[in-house]
């Protein structure tokens, strides 16, 4: 445990640097699964290197050491690393099992209350158009999900431009995008340096939805211009907060409280497609899987090291 244990720490302090490029020259749906498979596995490993350092910690207390027969003296002579060390472990890792028990509450509640709400919305085609002002369309997951678009916004855009807006929330439902948000940000909960994968993702699956709406209706240039003028027709709207917290918008928001002055990823998009499609290259994921490999093989070792540190502290 003198260095494997440290490794996904230290893994989860470098990977952050390379999300953003990672989310804008990798294909969207690439990067999506890199992403949130990274944010997951890096989020599991360093929760097990806190808790085997934690672990070190408890074998140190005579009482506790007692229980499981272990030697004190033996488990403190052996282990390399120091107490104080184990102590803060042992903090961070309940601050992460709390901060990642209530993401995963709060996102199983939000998850149940759009499958009901969306199974109480009537639509034999998936789509229901609420009579609102507001410019507000979403997808709700649900079995079906539900894609939600108010009179406001269908008035925002020219009617060429619907199917370019459609086509783009139903592709947050085809592709399960909730999930890939959900995921990113319960690794994130369980991390905070993980927190750039977790935007990111939200990034990419609207850069998944737009490339699906832009190969959909054939007109890049059109799907550019409508997620354009529906950030500001957003912009100019007053808040609302009725979007129910499963949504997925084709402003990238959960909830309509980010306006176009802190969307930074809307611009983005625009150009995005204004540009070539990406191409798929398997550069991306293999430096992503190498990174894993070394966070999955750190992960083993370190738990063999403290297999060991118990026989030893049990002879």
């Amino acid at each position: 445990m003198r260095i494997a244990v440290y490794l996904p720490l230290l893994l989860s302090l470098l990977a952050p640097l390379g999300a953003r490029p990672l989310a804008e020259r990798c294909e969207p749906r690439l990067a999506t699964w890199l992403l949130t498979a990274t944010s997951m596995v890096l989020a599991m490993a360093s929760t097990l290197s806190l808790a085997m350092l934690a672990a070190t910690g408890l074998l140190r207390i005579p009482l506790l050491a007692a229980l499981g027969h272990w030697s004190a003296q033996a488990a403190q002579r052996d282990d390399p690393a120091e107490l104080s060390v184990a102590l803060i472990a042992g903090l961070l890792l309940a601050a992460a099992a709390f901060a990642a028990g209530r993401m995963l509450w709060r996102r199983v509640r939000s998850l149940a209350a759009a499958v009901l709400e969306a199974a109480c919305m009537p639509a034999p085609d998936g789509l229901v158009v609420v009579d609102d002002t507001a410019p507000e369309a979403f997808a709700l997951p649900g079995l079906p999900g539900r894609v939600i678009v108010s009179t406001g916004m269908l008035h925002a855009l020219e009617k060429s431009e619907h199917e370019v807006l459609l086509a783009h929330e139903r592709a947050h439902l085809a592709g399960h995008h909730y999930a890939f948000v959900a995921l990113a940000q319960f690794g994130a909960a369980a991390n905070p340096l993980l927190r750039p994968l977790a935007s990111a993702v939200t990034f990419t699956v609207e850069r998944w939805a737009d490339e699906s709406a832009a190969t959909a209706t054939g007109d890049r240039h059109k799907a550019a211009r409508t997620v354009g003028k529906a950030a500001l027709a957003a912009h100019r709207a007053p808040a609302r907060s009725r979007i129910p917290a499963a949504a997925l918008g084709m402003l990238g928001a959960l909830t309509r409280r980010t306006h176009l002055s802190s969307a930074g990823p809307v611009p983005r998009r625009v150009a995005a497609l204004l540009a070539p499609p990406l191409r798929l290259r398997p550069a991306p994921a293999l430096a992503t899987a190498a990174i894993l490999a070394v966070a999955v093989w750190s992960t083993a070792e370190a738990a063999h090291d403290l297999h060991l540190l118990l026989e030893h502290a049990g002879a």
